[in-house]
């Protein structure tokens, strides 16, 4: 018996996204909305993108099944040769299933308790089947919410718990909850190499965007002494290049020599919740595709 009753069903008939990317060509868009309507599906929206520098072609489509329909499985199975004949990178997605999104989260947790709120509100298409976090500070959080608290801690210069061993357990959770992204809502710990090759393109970010300029504890001061006359964060995709990863979102504040430090982080934390919430709403929402070390979100 499927534990997650919300995990997709091949048989379903119903509205699918279909995205995609391959080396750009003649013929792209028509062999897809060709393929689509003779499969009796219309196309309710489409976007699609050619990256001149590259040469890639990028695509997101929506369809609503007229009439009976296929079922996922075969409209997967029909799509293949139309695929293979562009060599395309592509993926089916039946949006009525949300995303399973697992936080992860230090002692900030402004980020966590936007991220919540907004899927208790049902503002963001996800499913948060539990918390992880190498503290405990939230986990009276997680009981009001009725979720599962994990906290795993590194021990310190080496002792046991083993940042290997911690990274082992995460993953088995991931596995477990059969999670579909991982979030650091403001979680601070440097994830390893091999831990963010697992996780490629399914792991966000959030931090401040005063990145490279001020570095290490207290950016926000830091930032203060020096008068900065904007404010920002960014969220990308997690690789093994600290903080370097495809950027998805960002969004920035003006401020003036009015405003004080505590003041500044207190915008400063506004600016992560909401920008790290349209990051996972646009990858939830199958909107983001990854480009290189770039990112294409179809809005």
């Amino acid at each position: 018996m499927n534990a997650y009753p919300n995990r997709a069903d091949s048989n379903k008939v119903g509205a699918y996204i279909l995205t995609l990317q391959c080396k750009d060509a003649v013929g792209i868009v028509a062999a897809v909305s060709n393929f689509l309507a003779l499969a009796g599906f219309n196309i309710r929206r489409s976007y699609q993108f050619e990256d001149e520098a590259t040469g890639q072609f990028f695509m997101r489509t929506t369809v609503d099944p007229v009439g009976k329909g296929l079922t996922k499985a075969e409209l997967e199975a029909g799509f293949r040769p139309t695929a293979e004949r562009f060599q395309m990178t592509w993926e089916l997605h039946d949006p009525a299933r949300k995303c399973r999104v697992l936080p992860l989260v230090s002692r900030f947790g402004h980020c966590l308790n936007d991220l919540l709120y907004r899927w208790r509100s049902d503002l963001l298409p996800i499913e948060i089947p539990a918390i992880v976090s190498n503290h405990t500070d939230f986990e009276e959080q997680a009981r009001w919410h009725g979720l599962p608290y994990h906290h795993l801690p590194v021990g310190a210069k080496g002792a046991s718990p083993t940042k290997a061993e911690q990274e082992a357990e995460l993953l088995r959770l991931i596995d477990e909850y059969q999670i579909d992204l991982v979030v650091l809502a403001r979680y601070m710990q440097v994830l390893s190499p091999e831990l963010c090759r697992a996780l490629a393109g399914r792991c966000i970010n959030i931090h401040h965007s005063f990145l490279p300029s001020f570095k290490g504890a207290k950016p926000y001061q830091q930032a203060f002494d020096r008068g900065v006359k904007l404010i920002g964060a960014t969220a990308h995709y997690v690789t093994a290049d600290l903080d370097e990863g495809p950027i998805i979102e960002q969004a920035v504040e003006r401020v003036d020599h009015t405003i004080t430090s505590d003041q500044m982080v207190a915008i400063g934390r506004d600016i992560e919740s909401m920008v790290l919430a349209r990051a996972v709403q646009f990858h939830a929402e199958h909107r983001v595709l990854i480009n290189a070390h770039k990112t294409v979100v179809f809005w």
